[in-house]
């Protein structure tokens, strides 16, 4: 199969990228490089440098090759950004989208991997979320994906397409090859910040807040090794092929941690304490986001590889002495 994937120079989507690579497929990537970085591209995947909006590139660029389908991950994706440039995020996330989609169904290309969030589903009231849980998001990040969500779902009732949409929870680590990782000036992951700072990157890392009402008052959240996720873009894309039935998948292992637990792991991975400063909560942060995936494991039939945080947050920490050493050579 040949794949277009947008954002393949970004964290989630130059995983997916080493991944199909891996197993055969051929890809070709548009990403703008406005977040995504070259360097993690492999030399032989043919990068077309553009945004998602540019209709005439990617016209030219489907009708010259045969795509069977599209995965689409571009886009912006820190919270608290979006809380203070709200439009940039609809207009990047959404508004481009809806132009890509209508490219793409322009040109026979009608088989889509969305790449969505659990932002979109809000702070609700559950121990696990499924698939069917209300969206409200609590912020324009999660606005602006589930914006895309409706406008994917409300254009298939109408047009020729089928979709699976992929609502990741908390994404973290890195290659186990270390071929890549996360890459970000002003990172706002925990297990990226944590990383940081056990190498030395950073003095501190702050809790954003420790009242919430959970054990130990600090925020919960399902953590995803980003390999086991690139994983699960095969199972979807093979699914969506074979079977053209458009679904909404939860992307985690259905277990929450809370913001000291995954501090604590990481200190005993690293083997010493990181520092650690109390600060207030952010705006548009959940207290709980933990997900139900019974449909994910049902419908793929897909088994994670690395379900185990030490894992996780060592591949994190081993990526950043990685970023390190080639800053200093």
């Amino acid at each position: 199969m040949h794949i277009l994937l947008t954002g393949g120079a970004g964290y989630i989507g130059s995983h997916v990228v080493l991944n199909l690579l891996d197993l055969g497929y051929k890809i070709t990537v548009i990403d703008d490089l406005s977040t995504g970085h070259r360097k993690l591209i492999p030399k032989e995947i043919d990068l077309i440098t553009t945004n998602i909006n540019d209709v005439k590139t990617i016209d030219n660029l489907i009708k010259k090759k045969s795509f069977d389908a599209l995965m689409h991950f571009a886009g912006f994706v820190k919270v608290n950004e979006s809380v203070d440039f709200p439009e940039k995020y609809y207009n990047n996330n959404t508004k481009n989208s809806e132009i890509l989609f209508q490219t793409c169904l322009r040109n026979g290309l009608n088989k889509f991997i969305f790449s969505s969030t659990a932002a979109v589903y809000g702070n609700p009231n559950k121990e696990l979320i499924d698939e069917k849980t209300n969206g409200i998001p609590l912020n324009p990040y999660g606005d602006s994906k589930l914006q895309t969500e409706k406008y994917l779902i409300n254009l298939s009732k109408n047009e020729n397409l089928c979709y699976v949409i992929l609502r990741y929870f908390n994404v973290a680590g890195a290659d186990p090859h270390m071929r890549s990782g996360l890459i970000s000036k002003s990172p706002t992951h925990l297990i990226k910040v944590a990383s940081e700072a056990a190498v030395g990157k950073r003095e501190k890392v702050i809790i954003f807040g420790n009242d919430y009402p959970t054990p130990d008052g600090t925020a919960i959240r399902d953590y995803i090794h980003v390999s086991d996720l690139a994983d699960i873009h095969v199972k979807a894309v093979e699914h969506l092929v074979t079977n053209q039935q458009s679904t909404i998948l939860n992307c985690g292992y259905g277990k929450g941690f809370s913001v000291k637990k995954v501090l604590e792991i990481a200190n005993a991975v690293n083997n010493k304490p990181i520092q650690t400063e109390m600060g207030s909560r952010r705006a548009g942060d959940a207290a709980m986001l933990v997900s139900n995936v019974s449909k994910l494991h049902q419908l793929l039939d897909w088994k994670p590889k690395h379900n185990d945080l030490s894992f996780i947050i060592k591949t994190a920490i081993e990526w950043e002495k990685k970023l390190m050493e080639n800053e200093n050579t």
